[in-house]
């Protein structure tokens, strides 16, 4: 006999470990099920916690041997022990992955381990080996999120064409990486290896880094990475690769139609990523893939079959974790009967190099393409004396906001830790804030986020004090 729940959540991601908790708050009996041993999805196991706890490692590296000395810190015989570098990020890796597992416990889901397909609207079929079991739920809610996309004329092999999964766990480090895509992944991933001394080079489609963000940031961000003596070709297309035992050769063209090739131990292929939906079995239960192969929604996260919804990167939007935990909660608060509210005008973008990039709502780009008529105000960290106090003046926040009403459009960063500074341009713009109020609201002196309300002020009729 199945067993039966008030909810079943497929994937046990950002997006479908907190569904199911918040299934759980509301009184409902859930199950979820993720073919993964561990819980958290891509996120927590081969993408965002990973990659994060070697982007500290590697930058902790870099200033040790670059900038220490300019504070009186002296350091003799510094090298780098890779092997801890990895352990300690597998170990963080564990203690988070292990936290999920305790949340689970502690509001009574029951995990189902292997592959969730269904076997019609309100049963599904777990499948592990040569173990099957059926369960049933009320509802289902598909988040089982995306894949790394793949380039037909660099096929992946695991060893010398690889993705984001496979770097994060090398045995050593390459003495040269070719990086086909300078988006977010990309300039992560190229900025923890050049850090430790690998010679890393770029090549990008489009002509600037991360180009889904402020132009900008992406020309600063530049800037910026070439201390790492990272190199890079914008407007330039790959063809092919070709492999040898000890190397790998890029073949490209750029936009001059002249061939580029490039030599290096590893090629990353950081392209982008596509939903997952492989082996689901939504043909039983009659629901198409759009044209980019997303499960189709709508405004309350319901496919095209009653009772069955879907949120995170197998839908519509930006393939971001904290954008599929939002959609998870509000998601199952509809199924409750209950009204959220999620506005994707705020969800925001953080790039985790170092400086950091941030970014909420418009951009000018996207401002002038709309025609509307906008304001701003921009301040350099160099002109912060925190900034110059942690020896951290790389970067400017900048604030549009409407030429008119002065209600802030956009905020967009690139400097220290303004990951962590970036919440104040998105509750800005939730409570369609002007720049004037930016620029009133007083923040503790010394600090990085007074550059927000310098920029507040200087969108506000030229009022930055500090330049």
């Amino acid at each position: 006999m199945s067993k039966e729940f008030d909810l079943i959540v497929i994937g046990g991601g950002p997006g479908g470990y907190v569904g199911a908790i918040r299934g759980a708050q509301l009184g409902q009996s859930v199950a979820i099920v993720e073919k993964r041993k561990t819980l958290g999805g891509t996120c927590l196991n081969v993408g965002c916690i990973p990659s994060k706890a070697l982007l500290d490692s590697s930058e902790h590296y870099f200033q040790a041997k670059n900038d220490f000395k300019v504070h009186g810190l002296n350091i003799k015989g510094l090298s780098i022990d890779f092997k801890q570098m990895i352990q300690r990020k597998n170990d963080v890796v564990t203690q988070t992955t292990g936290g999920i597992d305790f949340l689970m416990k502690k509001n009574k889901i029951q995990r189902f381990y292997g592959e969730g397909s269904f076997v019609d609207s309100t049963t599904i079929q777990v499948k592990e080996g040569k173990s099957i079991e059926t369960i049933k739920g009320k509802s289902i809610v598909i988040a089982t999120g995306s894949e790394t996309t793949p380039l037909p004329p660099v096929p992946f092999d695991g060893t010398q064409i690889i993705s984001s999964d496979e770097a994060l766990s090398l045995s050593k480090i390459p003495k040269s990486m070719s990086i086909v895509g300078g988006g977010v992944i990309g300039v992560e991933m190229g900025s923890i290896f050049a850090r430790l001394g690998t010679k890393v080079t770029i090549v990008e489609f489009m002509d600037r880094l991360i180009p889904t963000m402020d132009k900008q940031l992406g020309k600063t961000l530049e800037r910026s990475l070439k201390k790492y003596g990272m190199t890079f070709h914008f407007k330039t297309k790959v063809t092919g690769v070709k492999k040898t035992k000890s190397s790998v050769e890029l073949n490209a063209e750029n936009k001059k139609g002249e061939s580029v090739s490039i030599k290096s131990d590893l090629v990353l292929v950081s392209i982008g990523r596509r939903p997952f939906t492989a082996g689901l079995g939504l043909d039983k239960i009659s629901v198409s893939l759009d044209e980019r192969g997303r499960v189709p929604v709508d405004s309350n996260y319901q496919t095209t079959t009653a009772g069955v919804y879907a949120i995170g990167d197998v839908i519509e939007g930006p393939m971001l974790a904290h954008k599929a935990s939002e959609e998870a909660a509000v998601c199952i608060e509809k199924i409750a009967g209950q009204k959220p509210h999620l506005n994707y005008h705020t969800i925001p973008g953080v790039v985790y190099t170092w400086p950091e990039v941030a970014s909420v709502g418009y951009t000018e780009e996207q401002l002038v393409e709309k025609k509307i008529a906008f304001k701003k105000g921009s301040f350099p960290f160099k002109a912060s004396g925190r900034a110059r106090a942690a020896e951290e003046s790389e970067g400017f926040v900048k604030v549009l906001a409407d030429k008119e009403t002065d209600e802030v459009l956009g905020v967009h960063m690139i400097g220290p830790r303004v990951s962590d500074m970036i919440g104040e341009g998105v509750l800005a713009i939730e409570y369609r804030a002007s720049a004037e109020d930016l620029g009133s609201i007083v923040h503790a002196h010394p600090t990085f986020s007074e550059a927000l309300k310098e920029a507040g002020l200087g969108a506000t009729s030229n009022r930055s004090i500090h330049i």
